[in-house]
């Protein structure tokens, strides 16, 4: 990593936003019309509004930000979304609750708003009804600005959900002016988004860089190495199967995860 910048002197506010961008892939196999409708359903629990919201305020508490407002919403048929603004310094208790919610519950619809900086999440459940073939994405954002950085939150959101295949993007944007009138394009030493992953997730992880240095433009994808087939099973387990279907079962997977990972359709092999 880099050499991290000597504290620059400002001239007010830290205008500089930083935006860190997910789109985090669980990919699972069920066979039947009916394990994938579970599947679904399973999903929708596992990665409903509430738990996202749960999931989205410890990233809060992880990057140092307070919560001004919080909106979530679980959608019909599937699906979740969750919007937190967020502020970087201490709020009086401004929030406005029913009568009848003490300060911390949140309401049925709830937004979450930071000072001029926010978190967000959208989930996309979907299954494939020829191949069994299921594939879950949750994007997330995490945009700051002022001294809080959301790169604090990378490690916790990729360990939070189950990560087959994660894209992240990194911008830091606009610029700021220090006392003597000089603007400042980035206030943090960066060659890599994986200059702030821990060890372990660059171990478990094939990854591949695209960065744009000049425009401070960072993008990392990830690729998880080792797999369980068991883990991506829903319903039945490698007992159920005969050494054939394992084996295209695992095909069927892995081009999946490579697709996704490579951004194309693979040509077929047969």
């Amino acid at each position: 990593m880099n050499k991290p910048f000597d504290k620059i002197k400002l001239h007010g506010f830290n205008n500089l936003t930083k935006s860190l961008s997910f789109s985090i892939y669980d990919i699972c196999y069920a066979k039947t019309e009916q394990q994938r409708k579970e599947y679904i359903e399973y999903i929708d629990e596992q990665y409903s509004a509430d738990r996202l919201t749960d999931i989205l305020g410890e990233v809060v508490d992880i990057i140092g930000a307070n919560i001004l407002n919080v909106s979530r919403q679980d959608y019909d048929p599937q699906g979740a979304s969750v919007t937190i603004l967020i502020s970087e310094e201490p709020i009086e208790q401004q929030q406005t609750y029913d009568v009848d919610e003490a300060p911390g519950p949140l309401p049925e619809t709830v937004v979450a708003h930071l000072d001029k900086s926010h978190i967000c999440v959208h989930t996309y459940p979907e299954a494939h009804p020829d191949d069994g073939i299921c594939t879950f994405r949750a994007d997330i954002e995490v945009s700051t600005c002022g001294i809080i950085s959301p790169l604090k939150a990378l490690n916790f959101l990729i360990h939070s959900l189950d990560s087959d295949v994660v894209t992240i993007d990194y911008r830091v944007r606009g610029f700021t002016r220090d006392v003597d009138g000089v603007k400042h394009y980035i206030d943090h030493a960066i060659n890599s988004i994986q200059n702030y992953m821990t060890e372990d997730t660059k171990e478990a992880y094939q990854m591949m860089d695209v960065n744009v240095y000049q425009e401070n433009l960072f993008h990392t994808k990830m690729m998880l190495k080792e797999t369980d087939l068991n883990t991506y099973l829903f319903g039945v387990t490698t007992s159920d199967l005969s050494e054939e279907e394992e084996e295209e079962i695992r095909s069927k997977l892995t081009r999946e995860m490579q697709e996704i990972f490579y951004g194309r359709n693979l040509p077929d092999t047969e």
